[in-house]
């Protein structure tokens, strides 16, 4: 009997960081979807060189399938979406993907960003930045209740890019039992899926899963 030959790459390869929400986020899309693939850890200041000559500035997380290569998460995802369609991640109609997609912005830009700036150190009054983080999201409860996951009676693409930011939230001093009720409540709830669970790193599971 001949020896095994070496396993066969997949046709598509992630290159991600070990505790990023944006390559989280297309973890767990890539999750959802079942789609095997290469996962490339990419930590540490200087990026492979294989990465830097498919793209220059070597951003991640990049997604590569055969020719093309891509990066920005958004745009992953929806590539993804539309490549793979089951389960879909976005609604069937145009007003539907459009009210997904402002979604998706708004959660960005109102807690995704300050939570970058937390994370990187470089908000100037970090303590009123968690504080104007928090209330933004206490604010919003009300959204985390409407249905059975955010703003969707099916998951989507708003999931996959809010869940990373409230897995993080411990990590710069704010418990989500300090949040209402709802909110915990859908976090909890998608955190403990296995899907979810499989979609993070060690690092991602002992840094910030221990502070939960």
């Amino acid at each position: 009997m001949s020896p095994p030959g070496p396993r066969a790459r997949s046709a598509l390869t992630l290159y991600s960081q070990s505790n990023c929400r944006r390559s989280h986020t297309i973890r767990f899309v890539m999750g959802l979807k079942g789609l095997p693939h290469d996962l490339i850890v990419v930590d540490g200041l200087e990026p492979p060189s294989e990465l830097r000559q498919l793209q220059a500035n070597a951003s991640l997380p990049t997604l590569v399938e055969r020719d093309v290569v891509l990066f920005e998460p958004r745009i992953i995802a929806e590539y993804l979406d539309e490549r793979f369609p089951h389960p879909p991640l976005l609604p069937s109609d145009p007003l539907g993907r459009a009210r997904m997609r402002l979604t998706v912005h708004r959660i960005e830009s109102e807690w995704g960003q300050g939570l970058d700036g937390l994370l990187a150190g470089s908000s100037a009054d970090p303590q009123q930045s968690r504080q104007d983080l928090r209330n933004s999201l206490a604010e919003s409860e009300a959204l985390f209740k409407a249905a059975k996951f955010f703003l969707s009676p099916d998951v989507g693409i708003a999931d996959c890019v809010l869940l990373p930011i409230l897995w993080r939230l411990p990590a710069v001093g704010i418990g989500l039992k300090e949040l209402p009720p709802g909110i915990d409540s859908y976090a909890q709830r998608l955190f403990q899926t296995p899907l979810f669970q499989r979609s993070l790193t060690d690092a991602e599971r002992a840094q910030v899963g221990a502070a939960l």
